[in-house]
This record gives structure tokens, sequence and C-alpha cells, in this order.
């Protein structure tokens, strides 16, 4: 397995922990707890080293040796402050292995234990400065290492403790042992909690990406519906209404040639009305027809859906007020009664149909009732078999996109009504 493939998550799992890796420590300068701990360490570190030091001078500040002992422990407060800080290893994702150690840390680390040895030879007092190290050690060499490492300078204390006691002492043995064991215990227990918060800030960055990814996705799609919808009602009804005219026309061009001018004339006018549609779609999305109020535009609508076979008739009633609808609202209310009057036209047979819009308190209703052949609604096919129905699955839609509801009350031979009722309240 290659460094690379050791260092990626995906492939050797996320909470897989090979046994050459380091214990997992608080290695990045944006880990608050670590840096305390780091700081307590080196305090520790030059508290002990500095009380050996007292020590050593106060009982054997005229030995021959007290140079020595002095300039040793002076070297190994010079190593520990140049030594490496914190935030020099790279900072890993939660859960990748983290590669030994580069060589400059590496042989900081040989070289201040070979100085502590060689000090606590001369001075055995100054043994209990091993206990920082330990912080030192844990968060520069993999586990294994650091645990080995850890065993033998704790040996290395015993020994120490023996020397200055002069005699063999069990409790001289069990001390040591138990601070390098707790001390060890404590390490590694902070720096695997803060590999885990770690880890969980990462889950939750990653969480929230792709909850907006999903989002955005969701809304991508959404506005993919919407463009859908508006191009069944507009282009397409139209497309499909100047193919009716002109088929129209070509059969009765040369028995009635003046009949057959009107249907090519209005399916110019229709054509006309889609290219203003498609500029409106590039423009702002907003229907052309609503550019003179609702009423205007649903006359507009009406007005290019009769012909010589369907008549279709707009009534308004407010009430006597003028209430002003939200945009998305009046278009669509237009839209729907585009669509609806394209079944009419297209599918229904129909001679009459009218469009009836009523405002009241709470909701605005509006209702296409036609005198065509009619249908049973529980045979309607959804939208993606393209017979009659089309348009159904895209008005309801609509009407359940502002909070409102949308009946169809037909049945063979009677007509259809159609009726969508949408709320007036904060959600439209």
């Amino acid at each position: 397995m290659t460094d690379a493939d050791r260092r990626d998550p995906a492939r050797t799992g996320r909470h897989a922990r090979p046994a050459d890796e380091p214990a997992p420590g608080p290695l990045t300068e944006h880990d608050p707890d670590g840096r305390w701990l780091e700081i307590l360490m080196s305090v520790a570190f030059f508290v002990l080293l500095g009380s050996s030091m007292i020590r050593f001078v106060q009982r054997h500040g005229e030995e021959v040796k007290a140079p020595y002992v002095i300039t040793l422990a002076t070297v190994l407060a010079v190593l520990y402050i140049v030594g490496p800080r914190r935030g020099t290893v790279p900072n890993l994702p939660p859960g990748a292995p983290i590669p030994w150690p580069r060589p400059r840390r590496l042989a900081w680390l040989v070289v201040v234990i070979v100085v502590w040895a060689v000090l606590v030879d001369v001075a055995p007092s100054f043994a209990w400065v091993a206990v920082p190290l330990f912080y030192a050690i844990l968060r520069t060499l993999p586990t294994v290492a650091a645990y080995v490492l850890v065993g033998l300078l704790t040996v290395v204390v015993i020994f120490a403790q023996l020397h200055l006691a002069g005699r063999f002492d069990q409790d001289l043995v069990i001390g040591p042992a138990a601070v390098a064991a707790f001390a060890t215990a404590i390490f590694t227990q902070m720096q695997r909690q803060a590999a885990r918060q770690r880890a969980l800030i990462d889950d939750l960055i990653r969480t929230r990406r792709e909850l907006a990814a999903s989002e955005r996705r969701e809304g991508t799609l959404a506005e993919r519906q919407r463009l859908s919808m508006e191009i069944h009602d507009t282009l397409a009804q139209g497309l499909s209404s100047q193919q009716m005219l002109l088929q129209a026309a070509e059969r009765v061009w040369d028995t009635d040639s003046a009949k057959a001018r009107v249907h090519v004339h209005t399916a110019t006018s229709i054509a006309e009305h889609n290219l203003t549609e498609a500029r409106r779609f590039v423009h702002d999305l907003a229907p052309a027809d609503l550019a003179d109020g609702l009423e205007a535009g649903l006359h507009a609508v009406a007005e290019r859906a009769s012909g010589e076979r369907l008549s279709v008739r707009v009534h308004i009633d407010d009430g006597g007020r003028t209430p002003r609808l939200p945009d998305r609202v009046q278009s669509a209310l237009l839209r729907i009664a585009q669509g609806a009057l394209a079944n009419v036209r297209e599918h229904s047979g129909a001679t009459e149909a009218a469009v009836t819009l009523t405002l009241l308190d709470d909701q605005v209703v509006l209702d296409v009732v036609d005198n065509g052949t009619g249908f049973d609604p529980a045979t309607l096919p959804d939208a993606s078999t393209g017979v009659r129905g089309h348009g159904v699955p895209a008005i309801r839609a609509r009407v359940r996109q502002l909070g409102g509801t949308l009946t169809l009350d037909s049945a063979p031979g009677e007509g259809t009504v159609l009726t969508a009722a949408i709320p007036l309240s904060p959600r439209a």
C-alpha cells in the first residue's frame, strides 16, 4: 500500500488505524484543547527541569561534575525551545493515517532523549523531566513506537529513582510506572477526543454541503418543472392551435379562400403572440398577457381560444372590489385558464365555454365550463401518455404550489367544469 493509499480514507476505511500509525493527536493549531495541553506540558517541562537543577546545585554545586550537569540541562532547555512546535505536521483529514515523522522531527526527538538520558545518568534527580517528554513522544511517533519509547523512558526513571535511594523499593518501581501509565492514558484520550471532534466537524461540514447540494438539485428540478409548465401552457398550445388553423385553412383553400385567409390570419396572430411569449421567457418569464392586468389577460386568452366552432366568454365577479392579487397568483390563474381552454378546444368538441373569476374574502376561484362531450375523470391518463388530460397535471401542480385545490366535474356527454380555488393567504 502506497503512502497515497494510506492517506486516503476511502481506501483504508474511515476508522481504520494501522498498527504503525501514530496515536491520534491534536496536530492542528486550530485545536484549542491541544494548544492548552502543549502549553501545560511546556510549563511542566521547565518547572521540572528548573526544580531539578536547583536541587542539584544545592546538593552538588561544588562537585566537579556540576558545570557539566548545568551545561547539559541548559542544552536540553534550548533544544526543547527550538524544537518543532504545533502546526508543523500537515493537517491531514480526520481518520487518515499520519505518516512517519519527517527526519527533522525525528532527529530532534532523538537528540532530546539522548541528552536527557545522559543528564539522568550523571544526575538522576532529572529523571522526572521525562513526564513532559511523554507528550512529545506520543504526538510525534506512531502509536506502537511511541508506547515502546515511553516504556523505555519509564525504565530509565525507575533505575534513576532506585539509584538515588541506594536500595530496592517496590514503591519506586510502581510509582514511575503508574505515573507513566496515567500520563499516557490521559494524553492518548485527549488526542483521540480531539480526533473525534475533528471527525464530527468534518461530518457536519460534509452534511451541510450535501444538504446544500440537495437543495440546489431540488430547486433545479422545480425550476425545470415550472419552465415545462410554462412552455406547455404557452408555446406548445400556441403551436398546436396554429397547426389546427393551418390544417383547416388547407381544407377550404380551394372552396372558400376567404375563410382560409381568416384561418391563416388567426394562425399568424397566434404566432406573433408566441414570439412575444418566447421573448418574455428570455427576459423575465412573466406572462405577456398580464401586461394590462389579469382581467385583460383572461379576455386575450379567451379571444385566442375562440374560433368558428368555439365561443368563449369571460366573466369577472369581484363583488365590487378590485383587490390586487399577488403576481404569482395572477400568473398561475392565467396559465390555468390557458391550459383548460386548450383542452376544451382540442379535445372536448365544445361549442361554448365560459371562464369565470370570482374574488372572495379569503380565496379566488377560477371556473372553466364547457358544453363538450365530457369524460370520466377517474380514467384521466397522466401526462406521460400524451393523450387527453396532458395539461391537467400541470394545472394541478400550479394549484398545489399555491396551497389551493383543483376540482374536475365531468361525465360522458355532460360537459366539464374545472374549478381552481386558491387561498388569499401568506402562502399565496
